[in-house]
């Protein structure tokens, strides 16, 4: 398979607790499910991303500065339970074949029909 797997860290990848305040140099313990996943991806030579919007950027100074911590404590999250640094991003590109995502709904291709659903 070409392309990249995108797979969504906060609630996907690593725990995240709804409520909490949101630190971007803090991420939660790893979903053990989704790390085994990435990591069989990795060890048959699949691209693998952390897609999230902590690394989103709006311009301002003080979003780069989160940002920097963010990216900072991904690799670090990384390093620590992959034993390797994945691309870190939040924009999708044609050449992403799948994202794995808590919060995504599944739609068939050119009709707008949810998954599962019929309609």
């Amino acid at each position: 398979m070409r392309g990249w797997i995108g797979v969504d860290l906060d609630g996907t990848l690593a725990h995240y607790t709804p409520g909490q305040p949101y630190r971007p140099d803090v991420i939660g313990e790893p979903v053990p499910a989704m790390l085994e996943r990435v990591q069989k991806w990795l060890a048959e030579g699949r691209d693998v991303r952390i897609f999230t919007a902590r690394v989103y950027e709006d311009g301002t100074a003080e979003r780069r500065a989160e940002v920097r911590l963010a990216r900072l404590a991904i690799v670090t999250w990384c390093r620590q339970h992959l034993n390797t640094v994945l691309a870190i991003t939040n924009i999708k590109d044609m050449a992403m074949v799948e994202l794995w995502d808590d919060r995504a709904v599944q739609v068939e291709a050119n009709t707008g029909k949810r998954i599962g659903e019929g309609t």
